[in-house]
């Protein structure tokens, strides 16, 4: 595995973290789903080096990058913001981008506050939804859960396991990561947990945090305000989703419509760009190289 480099900045009082693979292609900037990191991008990462130079950046609360003190402290602009701090720290003045899910609604953002420095955006289910219900909200009523079954999900999940290895043999029979390929599981493992003083390992991305950026997702800060900057992107973009995701297509065929972009099937369920490492290599190729 090719060594990757740990970038932090420090914007809002937080400090910020990147993952930085190097290389002397163009820049391409990877923004992670919720819940994740940017970690999860290694695998895929390390296949683009040769064509690109690849850096994702931990999102609020996730991976190296500090939690918001409050909610008000998770909307997608504000993190839209830290990932331009961190391209700046970096140079980059113009990037292609990867926005996968959460990732792909903070990028949409990215474009808005810096117009001109994304060239082309490939959006993987983004979270850029209408208000007006075509959201994440509407299957969950459970008490203080926002109206999110997503929110009341991401709360029961197990923060603290004995080790890595315990991590991925869970892992790798249950939805949605046993669909994923083996070295993205194992990518995640390695990126998404960590060290413990007392030997086990824990979610780097806590329970709550995860629980509250879904329930932030639908509010005005949130899915609402990607949608909003859609039908006036600066960078080309191409929209992408899972033949079987558990989203409806027709949300992300309303996003293409209201962006002006094309819609482009495959074949896996939300994060079918992690199934196939290969195949998503070549998607990313053929619509930013």
């Amino acid at each position: 595995m090719l060594d990757v480099r740990i970038v932090t900045v420090e914007r809002d009082g937080l400090r910020v973290a990147a993952l930085d693979w190097g290389g002397d292609g163009a820049p391409l900037l990877l923004l992670h789903p919720n819940g994740l990191g940017a970690g999860f991008f290694e695998p895929l990462a390390v296949a683009l080096r040769d064509t690109f130079r690849p850096v994702a950046v931990d999102l609020r609360g996730h991976g190296g990058t500090d939690a918001p003190a409050s909610r008000d402290g998770y909307g997608f602009g504000l993190m839209a913001a830290d990932v331009v701090a961190v391209l700046d720290h970096l140079g980059v003045d113009e990037t292609v981008v990867v926005g996968e899910s959460l990732g792909g609604g903070v990028a949409v953002l990215v474009d808005e506050l810096r117009p001109g420095m994304i060239r082309r955006l490939l959006l993987c289910e983004p979270v850029a939804f209408s208000p007006d219900g075509r959201t994440l909200r509407p299957r969950g009523t459970g008490h203080g859960d926002g109206g999110n079954f997503m929110s009341a999900i991401a709360r029961k999940r197990r923060a603290v396991w004995p080790d890595r290895d315990a991590v991925y043999e869970s892992y790798r029979t249950r939805p949605p990561f046993d669909a994923v390929a083996p070295e993205a599981l194992a990518a995640y493992v390695r990126w998404g947990f960590v060290d413990r003083p007392d030997g086990q390992v824990e979610l780097a991305c806590a329970p709550d945090v995860e629980a509250t950026i879904f329930e932030v997702s639908g509010e005005p800060t949130g899915a609402p305000a990607a949608w909003s900057h859609l039908d006036k992107l600066t960078a080309t973009a191409v929209l992408a989703c899972g033949d079987h995701s558990e989203l409806p297509e027709q949300w992300f065929a309303a996003q293409a419509e209201h962006a002006g972009a094309p819609l482009v099937t495959l074949p896996g369920g939300h994060f079918f760009l992690h199934e196939d490492t290969a195949r998503a290599a070549k998607l990313v190729r053929e619509h930013l190289a």
